[in-house]
């Protein structure tokens, strides 16, 4: 069993920064991927990032090229989100989420129903 545990959001003007943490609470040899989603107000859960555990190579959507970089400590268990350039549609609650599960024929995960552990989530508000 993983849990996961997001912090590092807050308040942040256009243009600002913030880096999000997801701390996963065993050993993750047995995950695959991690993965960053977001959840605006009145919209669906939106996939931003992936990682894989080993070898670290990353995806992102295309709203989040070049912004926001994920990135992983295996000795810490941990999954960052650095967010940069930051706009207002980014407001959002971010969901950290794990995959224990081989899909073949996908390298990188980003449906939801491709992670079986998630986290609480932390809200990100970025002001005008």
């Amino acid at each position: 069993q993983v849990q996961l545990v997001e912090s590092g959001g807050g308040l942040v003007q256009a243009g600002g920064s913030l880096r999000l943490s997801c701390a996963a609470s065993e050993q993750t040899f047995s995950s695959l991927l991690m993965g960053w989603f977001r959840q605006a107000p009145g919209k669906e859960r939106e996939f931003v990032a992936t990682i894989r555990w080993r070898g670290g190579s990353t995806y992102y959507a295309d709203s989040v090229k070049g912004r926001f970089t994920i990135s992983r400590d295996n000795a810490k268990n941990t999954v960052y989100l650095q967010m940069d350039s930051l706009k207002p549609e980014d407001t959002a609650v971010y969901y950290c989420a794990a995959s224990t599960i081989t899909y073949y024929g996908s390298y990188y995960y980003s449906q939801q129903h491709q992670y079986n552990y998630w986290g609480q989530g932390t809200q990100v508000t970025v002001s005008s």
